[in-house]
């Protein structure tokens, strides 16, 4: 005999404003500088910054679409899962993309009101001056939809890779 059981989760909460629509040009402006930021960077490198800065930030939905984008570009599941952890599994990353997680935790946080000299440096010694001041785009950038994200309540869930608008 089988017995399916069956699983209630909680409800889906509402999102609160659906900014994209309500402000289109901002939104295009966004998607414009996403594209500029991501410019000439490899793709994996480009998510998991993304999805290290959203789960800083809280934000379910980046969290959800960039997790599945990793996953679309070829990253594999024991490094996204591994990076909450970053420090304590650097072993599943390059030198490149540890520095780059280290910035993307000190410009997502600023808990001393600044980026420290040697992080700043670490990245320094991993990029050449032009993917360094990309990389600083693209945590920006990605700091900047978090706060849409977070404060709109953005559902996660529903995205789909290469479903863009």
């Amino acid at each position: 005999m089988t017995t399916e059981e069956t699983v209630e989760y909680a409800p889906e909460r509402p999102a609160r404003l659906a900014w994209a629509e309500l402000a289109p040009d901002v939104y295009r402006a966004m998607v414009r500088l996403e594209t500029a930021a991501r410019k000439g960077l490899d793709a994996r490198l480009v998510e998991l910054v993304k999805i290290r800065a959203s789960q800083l930030n809280n934000c379910a939905f980046c969290l959800d679409m960039h997790s599945k984008d990793a996953l679309a570009a070829g990253e594999s599941v024991e490094r996204i899962v591994q990076l909450g952890a970053w420090r304590e599994s650097e072993h599943f990353y390059t030198e490149r993309e540890l520095a780059a997680l280290e910035l993307t935790e000190a410009v997502t946080v600023l808990t001393d009101g600044f980026v420290p000299d040697e992080v700043y440096g670490r990245a320094a010694k991993r990029f050449e001056e032009a993917e360094l001041a990309q990389v600083i785009a693209v945590i920006t950038v990605i700091n900047a939809w978090n706060r849409f994200g977070v404060t709109c309540r953005m559902a996660p869930g529903h995205y789909r890779p290469g479903a863009h608008t």
